[in-house]
């Protein structure tokens, strides 16, 4: 499902128009984003939480070349399903 399909699914869920429907899909999405960059989590009860975590600096290694390589540090966004959504998905 793509964003163009999902706001259709808020639109036949709602009854409401498709702007408004994607309008209030981008508001959410915007305030998830904004929240992750201010270091917060975002919990949604029964769906998961939305959180950063740290990936700490490493050493790789180039495949081409074989060699080293320094990989900073950095901080990604990550998700983590509640049970609700577990058994949801697993079909319980």
């Amino acid at each position: 499902m793509n964003k163009n399909e999902l706001v259709a699914h808020i639109v036949t869920k709602t009854a409401t128009s498709k702007a408004d429907a994607a309008a209030a899909l981008d508001a959410v999405l915007d305030g998830i984003t904004a929240e992750l960059a201010a270091g917060n989590q975002v919990v949604l009860a029964g769906f998961g939480t939305f959180e950063t975590r740290e990936r700490a600096a490493r050493t790789g290694r180039n495949p081409q070349t074989g060699e080293s390589i320094d990989i900073a540090a950095s901080t990604s966004a990550a998700f983590k399903p509640a049970a609700a959504l577990k058994r949801a998905v697993a079909g319980s």
